[in-house]
């Protein structure tokens, strides 16, 4: 049975090149580039190399990055880290009902240890009120944290907006670019953004390393310790192989930016024409326009999101309900509860996320499987249901 894959929001395929850069690395650079003898010379010229790369793709300084094990971990140690490290000037932070797990549980965390934070509605697309974030701010506080683009809907933030309206108000900001970065140009600079956090295997790079950049105008306080590498702020021998394939990640996707989102946007418009005219009952979260085109989170009305899941996976094809970080997670999406979707239709929402590697011919043969299975579904569920309701009256 072939697969098709269509959760690239989860994670990508590790690309030919990518892996082509690490083998290197993997089979003949095992120096410590803590070491200042020639091995760990050797490997430090590369971590520094791959460092310079990643900074020229947001227009940031090299010493302005730093590697870590993952976005989450990136987007953990951004919102501590700073909170911590500007606690004298305030206790209170705001964020979004809709941020990515790493960041509601640091502001929860920060909450139980005295700050104080406010979580913003959204509207039925996703996008935060302005009138809400100007009338959260106050005297204390000391940073705004919104993702940039949200990982289940695909909506992208007015980011240069919201940053202008921290940076008028003396407040740092935090974006989460994890899902946008490298499917468009980010100039941290241009932007306003004062600290941002991006991962390699959204962007067909390796698992386990992502990075975080902080602007050398920003405190932040260390979030592992043990150590002295990225410049005395996070603990740990450094994953360099990843980090090499990180780079060239980053050099890829912002070589082959325009192109991937051609052909993603073409792809994405294909599919949802298709969907809607084969499948009944069916509602797109999400703008239309104001999104990643590669994320399609559709509300199969009536159908129980984890038993299409199921039903997709048994026939090839793989998808999710939601953020891969809370997929083993029986609660409904965060996400599509704070757009408005009552429990039901939260439950009955399927996340597409395409990828570059996806064809038209995957296509049709997923939406061919997707009928079927949710036509088998609404039948078991319409004659389950009637059963039932009959039993009640019986009694």
């Amino acid at each position: 049975m072939d697969k098709i894959y269509l959760d690239n929001s989860a994670t990508t395929p590790l690309g030919a090149e990518v892996l082509n850069a690490m083998m290197p690395v993997l089979s003949g650079v095992y120096g410590n580039p803590a070491s200042i003898h020639s091995f760990g010379r050797e490997a430090s010229n590369l971590l520094d190399e791959a460092r310079d790369t990643i900074a020229k793709t947001i227009n940031a300084h090299s010493n302005e990055i730093y590697f870590t094990s993952s976005g989450s971990e990136a987007n953990s140690w951004a919102i501590v880290g700073i909170a911590n490290a500007n606690h004298n000037k305030g206790n209170h932070i705001i964020t979004s009902k809709i941020e990515h797990p790493s960041v509601l549980e640091a502001c929860k965390y920060l909450e139980r240890n005295g700050f104080e934070v406010t979580y913003l509605d959204v509207d039925e697309n996703g996008f935060i009120r302005f009138a809400d974030l100007l009338r959260a701010i106050k005297q204390g506080t000391i940073m705004i944290s919104v993702m940039f683009a949200n990982n289940e809907l695909g909506t992208i933030q007015n980011i240069k907006a919201i940053a202008q309206t921290a940076h008028e108000k003396g407040i740092i900001f935090h974006t989460d670019a994890v899902q946008i970065y490298g499917n468009m140009d980010i100039d941290v600079e241009d932007l306003g953004i004062d600290a941002l956090t991006i991962s390699a295997h959204k962007i067909y790079g390796p698992k386990g390393v992502g990075a975080l950049y902080v602007s050398n105008k920003i405190k932040i306080e260390p979030l592992i310790f043990g150590g002295n590498q990225e410049r005395g702020k996070r603990g740990g021998t450094t994953n360099l192989a990843g980090v090499v394939g990180f780079a060239k990640a980053c050099e890829i996707a912002k070589r082959d930016m325009r192109t991937n989102n051609h052909k993603l946007r073409l792809l994405s418009e294909y599919f949802i024409s298709k969907l809607t005219g084969a499948v009944e009952n069916i509602k797109f979260n999400a703008h239309t326009k104001q999104k990643l085109p590669h994320i399609i989170s559709v509300n199969f009305v009536g159908v129980d999101g984890e038993s299409l899941l199921t039903k997709l996976d048994m026939n090839g094809i793989a998808v999710s309900t939601g953020s891969a970080c809370t997929s083993n997670s029986l609660t409904v999406s965060h996400v599509m509860t704070a757009i408005g979707l009552n429990n039901d239709d939260a439950r009955s929402t399927i996340r597409f996320s395409l990828g570059k590697n996806n064809s038209y011919e995957e296509l049709d043969k997923a939406i061919t499987i997707i009928v079927k299975s949710v036509e088998e579904l609404r039948a078991f569920s319409s004659t389950y249901g009637s059963k039932t309701r009959k039993k009640k009256e019986a009694k």
